[in-house]
């Protein structure tokens, strides 16, 4: 019973190609814009020089050898993973409020797979022709005609995805010798791994896969629901305008004009699938909203057009929302952020970004930490000096190497001893160890609770910070 009923449903179900239709639109342009964007930032970024000392002139280098990203005039070190706790809490916050607002934008217009399925759909419509010439070459048998098409698509594609990979893994070294030591065959093996990976994920993904993405592998669209409210703006199909008391009906005639359709109880939609043809995951949004619904704003851009061509009103599939919707006298849509988890998101996400531009902002060059060896606290020396001992531990943070000064402040000059160190010097990225102690006679250590320590860069005493330490010693009873 039960391997006849698997038969019948199948265990997977089997993928229906979706040929879009090419659409023009303010919504359209707004995605094609975000792709160009996206795509110069992505792809030129690892080639933009940046004049460095001590690294590659290169803007963005993530120097995996050297344990540190550089990011224009930024250096970052794995000291400053706060940085990286923070921006996930502002992108994972911006992607909540975002959703609130109008649902999933980020889906339609922002997200890679998004970006590159589309680029890639661009290339099949270049190579194959538009809609109808895809779907005929689809069905057509195998011929000189479809291998040429179909090949040269998915050529290009594999292009793209390797380009893809390649540009991934240009951050990481000197994009111009990565790309000549690849092509010569003398990049490091981590390099031809990383770009086969990713130029295959990428073909499979844009090229194959495409909304199965969306559906099936990304977890966002499945828990969409939880972000959503009632005033959310998300792409909605006005049932009431559209079904009119008797459905939807195609433009015959008798029933082309508005008061024909409306004398007839008939709807405004003329039933002619263009939102269908040009949605990316092939839905019908006059089903309803769904979760298969990346909120791209195609199928608003298809029927506009058609609304004009019959000079019927725009807005028959508009953002909107379901409260809105739902009143009998539907205003026009507008983003309601005057909700309490919308406000919460905002004020987070304010306040976050502000924090981290502040810790960018204020970060000095270097960053120290004292210890004080606390086994045994103190030791009381032969002629009856008091001696402590501290471990002093100094991180570069600049861009290049950089010497330290050592001096104490509060205690006589004489009583800090180094040992052989009087100075420092810590390569970029690199913490350095220095051992110290202070001995104070025991008068002197008996008026001394705390002193400091002034840490200084070589050249730089505005840059000079300071740490309290605790001197400790026999304290008389009572």
């Amino acid at each position: 019973m039960q391997k006849g009923l698997e038969e019948q449903v199948g265990l997977y179900q089997k993928r229906i190609p979706i040929f879009t239709r090419s659409v023009k639109g303010p919504f359209r342009r707004f995605k094609t814009s975000v792709l160009v964007l996206a795509y110069a930032v992505y792809f030129l970024l690892p080639w933009l020089p940046w004049s460095r000392l001590d690294a590659p002139a290169q803007a963005v280098l993530f120097d995996l050898p050297g344990r540190r990203f550089l990011i224009f005039g930024l250096t970052v070190y794995p000291q400053d993973v706060v940085w990286l706790a923070l921006l996930l809490f502002i992108a994972a916050t911006l992607l909540f409020f975002v959703t609130g607002l109008f649902g999933r934008a980020f889906c339609g217009y922002f997200c890679f797979q998004t970006l590159w399925t589309d680029f890639f759909i661009w290339i099949e419509h270049k190579i194959q022709g538009e809609r109808p010439a895809r779907v005929r070459l689809y069905r057509q048998p195998w011929d000189r005609e479809k291998l040429l098409k179909v090949g040269g698509t998915h050529a290009l594609w594999l292009l793209a995805a390797f380009w893809t990979g390649i540009t991934f893994v240009a951050y990481f070294a000197y994009a111009p010798q990565l790309v000549l030591d690849f092509f010569t065959g003398q990049a490091v093996p981590a390099a031809y791994i990383t770009v086969t990976i990713l130029t295959l994920s990428t073909y499979a993904a844009a090229g194959l896969m495409r909304e199965q993405i969306c559906t099936y592998v990304c977890p966002y669209g499945r828990f969409q629901s939880v972000m959503y409210e009632p005033e959310t703006l998300a792409v909605h199909y006005d049932a009431k305008r559209g079904e009119g008391a008797r459905g939807r009906a195609a433009a015959r005639p008798g029933q082309r004009t508005l008061a024909e359709r409306h004398e007839k109880g008939v709807g405004d939609c003329v039933d002619c699938g263009l939102c269908v043809q040009v949605c990316p995951v092939g839905i019908d949004i006059r089903d309803g909203l769904q979760y298969k619904c990346i909120s791209c704003g195609l199928c608003i851009d298809a029927c506009n057009t058609i609304m004009d061509s019959f000079s019927f009103p725009r807005g028959l599939v508009r953002y909107d929302s379901e409260k809105n919707l739902a009143s009998a006298t539907p205003a026009k849509p507008k983003a309601d952020w005057k909700r309490l988890k919308t406000i919460g998101y905002g004020v987070a996400l304010i306040l976050m970004s502000a924090y981290l531009v502040y810790s960018i902002g204020t970060r000095g060059s270097f960053d120290r930490a004292v210890n004080q060896i606390r086994q045994p606290l103190y030791v009381v020396l032969s002629n009856g000096d008091i001696r402590n001992r501290y471990q002093i531990r100094i991180t570069n943070k600049a861009g290049q190497e950089q010497t330290y000064s050592i001096s104490a402040r509060g205690i006589p000059g004489a009583a800090l001893d180094l040992g052989n160190f009087s100075e420092i010097t810590v390569k970029p990225g690199h913490s350095g160890v220095v051992q110290a102690s202070v001995r104070l006679s025991p008068e002197a250590a008996a008026r001394t609770r705390n002193f400091e320590l002034v840490i200084a860069p070589s050249g730089k005493p505005g840059e000079a910070r300071t740490e309290t330490v605790r001197f400790d010693s026999p304290r008389p009873r009572g």
